[in-house]
């Protein structure tokens, strides 16, 4: 079934749910197997709705205003009606939610990676937090900052909406608009300057690189050193930017799909709270720390 459609009939099934237990409390038909069967209804819509989000790749707010809207209509008719337990459900359900919304929306959102792009930085399986308000506070990925709007800068690790598969990449700021931007022999030309590079390590399979951007750096990952790599140069765009990964060999970025609409950010790594490789494998901290 395609995933939208099995949100849609998730969340209809939780909205028919939730008016059939307003509706046996108001008559007092509600009986215990009547609860546990409309609970189990509930949980298992909730779950399908947020597995079919998570995995399409999707986004948890329209769910979230959802279910902060409904439980406040539940909370509203226990007021209506004067009956307690709706009053006590409805408001049990929407602060939390409401917290929720807020700090997921405008403060900070988790963010597993899904690729080794960003190594050595960051590595398939880390989960960071996404600075929401890094860039400007906003409701949906795509809109432009409705407050606090700030443009994000060279060298930040940025989580943006890919533009052509509307998929949440993670990659390094690179070049900005009007900035003209190569890529020659594994190094990266900015308005005519190549970025310094040092060697870290280095042994058959990989380089690691400190590449240095202005008063920061970062380190860098090449396989395929004998490779050489050539990418005219271009100007990127107004309202555009330029994206690389740190794994410059295994990376899907700007070189390769092109620029990213300003619109498109939608925060800032800030940093790895929790390193979970696989379903069977036992989740770690030893990586927790600061992205740089």
């Amino acid at each position: 079934m395609n995933a939208d459609v099995a949100i849609v009939l998730s969340v209809a099934a939780l909205v028919i749910t939730v008016l059939a237990w307003v509706r046996f409390v108001l008559a007092e038909e509600l009986t215990e197997s009547k609860s546990t069967a409309l609970s189990t209804i509930g949980f298992v819509s909730v779950g399908v709705a947020v597995w079919n989000i998570f995995v399409s790749s999707g986004d948890l707010t329209l769910l979230l205003i959802i279910g902060t809207l409904l439980s406040l209509l539940v909370y509203l008719a226990g007021l209506y009606f004067a009956n307690q337990e709706i009053t006590n459900q409805g408001r049990g359900y929407f602060w939390p939610l409401v917290a929720i919304f807020i700090v997921r929306t405008f403060l900070f959102e988790p963010y597993q990676i899904p690729s080794g792009s960003m190594m050595p930085g960051l590595k398939e399986g880390d989960f960071i937090l996404v600075n929401k308000y890094a860039y400007g506070l906003k409701i949906n990925r795509t809109d432009n900052p409705f407050a606090l709007a700030s443009d994000p800068d060279y060298g930040d690790v940025v989580v943006f909406l890919e533009p052509n598969s509307k998929i949440p990449f993670i990659k390094r700021l690179i070049a900005k608009p009007g900035d003209r931007i190569a890529y020659r022999n594994k190094v990266i030309y900015l308005n005519g300057v190549p970025l310094p590079q040092e060697i870290i390590e280095k042994n058959q399979q990989e380089y690691l690189l400190k590449e240095i951007f202005g008063s920061s750096s970062r380190t860098i990952r090449i396989t395929q050193p004998q490779r050489n790599d050539f990418m005219d140069e271009i100007i990127v765009p107004e309202g555009q930017y330029f994206v690389m990964g740190d794994n410059r060999d295994n990376s899907n970025d700007s070189r390769s799909w092109g620029f990213v609409p300003r619109s498109h950010f939608f925060g800032k790594g800030s940093l790895i709270w929790m390193t979970w490789e696989c379903w069977l494998c036992i989740p770690s901290f030893a990586r927790a720390g600061f992205i740089e």
